[in-house]
């Protein structure tokens, strides 16, 4: 978790856009510089996925969020809130190049 917010730290402030990244599990201190680290308040499975989705169905400009997944069903819950969706490998393989 901390390799991967500080991976998406160094990819917000290349781009400038704003980030946030939902986990599962306890909440502990994790935080970098241009990222916004929520954690699931549900516990059992994809319940970071239905923090994202919510986030997603609430927002009132949801064509403006793009959601990194490569689970189907976030995936077809967020396209049909109005996001759009970029799979899980490409977008790591941007950040990877961003770390080298």
């Amino acid at each position: 978790m901390e390799r991967l917010t500080s991976l998406l730290g160094a990819f917000a402030t290349e781009t400038g856009e704003p980030l946030t990244v939902v986990f599962d599990g306890r909440p502990f201190d994790l935080s970098a510089e241009s990222v916004e680290v929520a954690f699931a308040t549900g516990r059992g499975p994809n319940a970071a996925d239905h923090v994202i989705a919510a986030r997603v169905e609430q927002d009132p400009d949801p064509q403006s969020i793009t959601v990194v997944t490569s689970d189907r069903e976030l995936a077809d819950r967020v396209r049909a809130a109005g996001a759009t969706v970029m799979r899980s490998g490409p977008f790591r393989r941007r950040l990877d190049e961003l770390a080298t």
